[in-house]
């Protein structure tokens, strides 16, 4: 389900990568878990972290954090930080999901860039995709780490899509949406996305993704669905994901918003090694 979040989530961000759009879209984004045993999972590991003794566990990891050598282990993997945090104020509030999961994101695009900011969740800083790399920056440790991306041999090792253009139609933000089907079939597993798109917006060129991939040959963007999507709904056997665009706004944006400020270090990161 993790894995799923973050494909989404870079999908929709790389995806809006424009020609000639300027301006700013943000998306709504919301988790549903339906499978009863990945509910009960998640009950019982939220009840162990809620036990006194996994609390002081906690709390002691808390403390260590404040350590001059485990703050200095930290600095290299600020994303791994966030994520041990996340899950400390998960545990403190009874709702470890919650905290973990995005509530939407804002993508800021300005010619061939485009850079994402999350609201929440478990993945911290900023997604900056430019024609050459895509990096993620951690403004608050001002650090940023390279992105990965596949090779055209990686696409062999992916199956192909099945895509269904459906006469279903809705209504979003003033916006005729055409809905399509997308089934992919990975590792004995079915992922099902429901995707709402329009052409309303002639200035994003949208079929330019279909060769783009992450790691493992993952497409941002399936060939033979037409528009830009502002809707995507996938399901997965545990359950279902929904993004949603609630505004676009054409205005200028400064090309300073597009850049690794020059005081930011480079670390690993969660991806992988440095370039």
């Amino acid at each position: 389900m993790k894995r799923l979040i973050i494909i989404l989530f870079l999908s929709v961000a790389w995806q809006l990568n424009a020609q000639t759009f300027e301006g700013t879209i943000k998306w709504s984004m919301k988790m549903n878990i339906t499978d009863p045993a990945m509910k009960a999972k998640m009950a019982e590991g939220q009840q162990k972290m809620q036990d006194p003794a996994n609390q002081a566990k906690m709390k002691e990891l808390q403390e260590k954090m404040k350590d001059p050598q485990f703050k200095a282990m930290m600095e290299n993997n600020p994303q791994m930080k966030a994520m041990i945090e996340k899950m400390a104020q998960g545990a403190s509030s009874g709702d470890m999901m919650g905290s973990m999961m995005p509530k939407g994101m804002t993508v800021r695009i300005k010619g061939a860039n485009s850079l994402t900011t999350t609201e929440g969740g478990m993945m911290p800083g900023d997604i900056l995709h430019t024609p050459d790399k895509s990096v993620l920056i951690d403004r608050e440790n001002k650090t940023y780490s390279n992105m990965p991306s596949g090779s055209s041999s990686d696409q062999t090792e992916r199956t192909k899509p099945t895509i269904t253009k459906t006469s279903e139609t809705a209504t979003i933000l003033g916006h005729i949406c055409t809905k399509y089907i997308v089934t992919l079939n990975e590792h004995g597993k079915t992922i099902t996305s429901n995707i709402w798109t329009t052409t309303d917006f002639k200035d994003i060129d949208m079929k330019a993704f279909a060769r783009q991939r992450m790691g493992k040959g993952q497409s941002l963007f399936y060939e033979g669905v037409e528009g830009m999507p502002l809707k995507v709904e996938s399901i997965v056997p545990q359950g279902n994901m929904i993004m949603e665009v609630v505004d676009i706004k054409r205005e200028s944006l400064s090309s300073s918003l597009f850049t690794i400020p020059s005081d930011y270090k480079e670390t690993q990161g969660m991806f992988g090694g440095v370039r």
